[in-house]
C-alpha cells in the first residue's frame, strides 16, 4: 500500500468550486410573485457576486425576461432590459467575473416560445435568427462575455458570430445550448414564464437520439460555437463522453432547475445539502466537462472548501 504522500500525489484533482458557474434567474425590483426556484433582483447582485468571488467562483450564468411581452418580443434587445441592467451591475460590482448570458425570445414572447410566429403562426426561422443576432449584440454591449443562443434554430450561431464580429465584439464568446427535451424544465419554466404555449420545443432532442445530438454539435462548432452546453446535465453524461473525443471546444454541462431540485433537501437552516451533487458532478468532470453550471454553486463552494 503506498504511503499517504504517494497517494495524495497520484490522486485525481476533484471537483473544484472553479468548476462551477452560478446561475442568477433575475426579477424586477417590485415583482414579489413566489416562485419555486430562487431568483434575483439587480439591486441585490453585487453582494451576490461578491460572495461567488470570495468562495472561489468565477462565472455566472444570466437568464431575464421582460415584464411588457408580446407577440413579436419587441423588448428582446432593449438596451434597458432587466437582462442588460443584470449584466451591467454584475461586471461594474464585480470586473473579473465572466459573466454568460442566455440568447433567447423565450421571455420575452408572450406565448412563452424560443421562436417568433409568422402571420400564419408558422414558426418565422430568418426573423427569428436575426432577432437572435440583435439581441447577441445588445447583451455584449452590455458587458457579457459569452452569449448563449438557447433555441438551436440551424444557423443561429452562424448569424450571431457574424453580427458580434461586426459590431466590434470579437472577444466574445458564443456558447449554445444542446438540449434534450425533459420533463426537469418545468421549475425554470414557471419560474420565469417560459412555458411555450404549444407545449414543446420544435428543435430539442429526443432522449433516444443522441447521435441527433452528436450531428447538432458539430454543426454548432461549425458555425462558430466557443464551446457547447448540454442539458439536463446528469441526462447528457454519454453524451459527453462521445462529444468529447469529436468535437475541438470545451463541453458545459447545465444542471438544471429539476436537478436542483430533486437532489437537494432543505434543512431547517434552509442551507440545502449539496452532496449528491458533489458526487454527480464529479461524475460530469470525469466525462468531460470543463465547466458545470449550476443554481447550487455557492452552496457547493463552500461545502467543498470545508470537505
Amino acid at each position: 500500500m503506498p504511503r499517504l504522500s504517494v497517494r495524495q500525489f497520484l490522486k485525481n484533482p476533484g471537483l473544484t468550486p472553479a468548476d462551477l458557474a452560478m446561475v442568477f434567474l433575475m426579477r424586477e425590483e417590485d415583482d414579489a410573485k413566489e416562485r419555486s426556484m430562487p431568483t434575483m433582483t439587480v439591486r441585490e447582485l453585487p453582494e451576490a457576486v461578491r460572495n461567488l468571488e470570495s468562495a472561489g467562483i468565477t462565472a455566472v450564468k444570466i437568464f431575464a425576461g421582460a415584464r411588457l411581452r408580446d407577440a413579436r418580443a419587441s423588448q428582446h434587445a432593449s438596451p434597458t432590459s432587466l437582462m442588460a441592467r443584470s449584466v451591467t451591475a454584475i461586471k461594474k460590482a464585480a470586473p473579473g467575473m465572466l459573466v454568460m448570458t442566455e440568447t433567447c425570445v423565450c421571455q420575452h414572447n408572450d406565448s412563452g416560445e424560443c421562436r417568433l410566429a409568422d402571420k400564419n403562426g408558422r414558426m418565422a426561422v430568418e426573423e427569428t435568427i436575426e432577432a437572435l443576432g440583435i439581441q447577441a449584440v445588445m447583451q455584449a454591449e452590455a458587458g457579457a462575455d459569452i452569449v448563449g443562443p438557447a433555441a438551436m434554430i440551424p444557423g443561429s450561431v452562424r448569424e450571431i458570430r457574424e453580427v458580434l464580429d461586426v459590431s466590434g465584439h470579437t472577444n466574445v464568446g458564443i456558447v449554445p445550448h444542446l438540449i434534450f427535451a425533459s420533463s426537469l424544465y418545468e421549475g425554470f419554466r414557471t419560474s420565469m414564464g417560459a412555458t411555450p404555449r404549444s407545449g414543446v420545443r420544435a428543435f430539442q432532442i429526443p432522449p433516444n437520439q443522441p447521435e441527433q445530438a452528436m450531428h447538432i454539435a458539430r454543426q454548432m462548432v461549425d458555425e462558430g460555437a466557443d464551446m457547447i452546453l448540454t442539458e439536463p446535465a446528469l441526462h447528457t453524461v454519454d453524451t459527453l463522453v462521445h462529444l468529447k473525443d469529436k468535437i475541438p471546444v470545451p463541453l458545459v454541462p447545465f444542471s438544471v432547475s429539476g436537478e436542483f431540485q430533486r437532489l437537494t433537501d432543505p434543512g431547517e437552516d434552509g442551507e440545502r445539502d449539496v452532496r449528491p451533487l458533489v458526487e454527480a458532478y464529479t461524475v460530469l468532470k470525469r466525462a468531460g466537462a470543463t465547466r458545470i453550471i449550476t443554481y447550487a454553486a455557492l452552496e457547493m463552494a463552500r461545502h467543498l472548501k470545508v470537505s
